[in-house]
């Protein structure tokens, strides 16, 4: 437990030192640098934290908190983006992480676990994994029809914003039903953590690391986001890229870790949750939320994506229901969907 303190101190530590060197007007490109590094570290925190207040519930309870908190950062960063008008990065944020977590995550943590098990099976139950294949194809669909009247122009795409807070309202509620389905379909599970990948914190602590956190991630955003412009432009990528892969990997580092160890541990329902949950959340809920709160915003974020993302959200959503709707994954199929994940990343890298 010392560890995990000595850990989450360093974490903080980071996350000031981005703040200085945001304050003292240093080079964009290490501040932009160690304010991502930071991102990343504080995902971390939010993940052990969250992991030790809901050590007393089962994996629905679990997840769904752990994604709730863990996108935390993705939210702030959308936000600060949105707020500094930079929409390409607020929408690739967004993207990014759906992508991040259905095939580069899930993908890791289906090639994990099938290789701990003797048969080579990663076994879970196959609610979830089918429910999120459900959302997030509803999310598909809303984006599909704003796209198609994006492309040819009809008297509707002039409505964008509009007819995207409508879709919003309509998936947050699809949403709230579900969740309360789901939440009290596990009422009287066992507590998810049998064996805890780190030492389970005391909950005053946990919920003060938590706090701390949450601040932490909020400042860190804003930070990340003053300096992305001059960074972007003297490392020669592009907003694109930034918010497709490096965001979204910095921002997802509790569902990149801990997915990952608890497959490992073969505590495959609860890596199936973490994941899963946050792949509905952020198409169903973290998106709809952020195009409701940029009316706040001269730049509205709406669900009109390019073409080629908006095929590869759908073709992820059939990956998804294919791959994970029967309760059963093996290697091959983990590592499908990590490939499907770097050369969507390489297309992103030459746009």
């Amino acid at each position: 437990m010392i560890r995990v303190y000595a850990v989450a101190a360093g974490v903080f530590a980071v996350a000031i030192a981005g703040g200085v060197l945001h304050y003292a007007g240093a080079s964009p490109t290490v501040t932009f640098v160690v304010c991502g590094a930071a991102l990343g570290g504080v995902a971390w925190t939010i993940g052990i934290a969250t992991e030790s207040v809901g050590a007393r519930f089962g994996p629905a309870v679990t997840g769904a908190l752990q994604s709730t908190l863990g996108n935390l950062p993705e939210l702030f960063i959308v936000l600060f983006a949105l707020s500094a008008g930079e929409v390409v990065v607020a929408q690739f944020s967004i993207l990014g992480s759906l992508f991040a977590n259905a095939l580069l995550v899930l993908g890791l943590a289906i090639a994990a676990g099938s290789t701990r098990n003797r048969d080579g099976t990663m076994s879970f139950g196959a609610r979830l994994p089918n429910d999120t294949a459900t959302l997030l194809l509803l999310a598909v669909f809303l984006i599909a029809i704003l796209g198609l009247s994006d492309q040819v122009g009809d008297r509707a795409s002039r409505h964008q914003v509009e007819i995207s807070v409508v879709g919003a309202v309509c998936l947050l509620v699809v949403y709230a039903a579900w969740l309360v389905g789901y939440l009290r379909s596990e009422r009287t599970a066992e507590p998810a953590l049998s064996e805890p990948t780190h030492a389970v914190l005391p909950f005053g602590a946990a919920l003060t690391l938590l706090a701390l956190s949450g601040v932490a991630a909020a400042l860190v955003s804003d930070w990340f986001v003053a300096e992305l412009d001059p960074a972007v432009e003297a490392l020669g990528i592009s907003k694109a890229f930034t918010g497709l892969v490096i965001v979204a990997i910095a921002g997802n580092a509790v569902e990149n870790v801990v997915a990952v160890q608890l497959a490992w541990k073969r505590q495959s329902d609860l890596a199936i949750s973490v994941v899963k949950n946050s792949v509905a959340q952020i198409a169903c809920f973290l998106w709809p939320v952020l195009v409701i709160a940029s009316l706040a915003f001269a730049h509205r974020l709406t669900f009109v994506i390019p073409p080629v993302y908006l095929g590869a959200l759908a073709l992820t959503a059939i990956a998804l229901w294919q791959i994970t709707g029967d309760g059963r994954a093996v290697l091959f199929e983990g590592l499908a969907l990590v490939s499907l994940y770097v050369v969507l990343a390489t297309l992103v890298w030459f746009e």
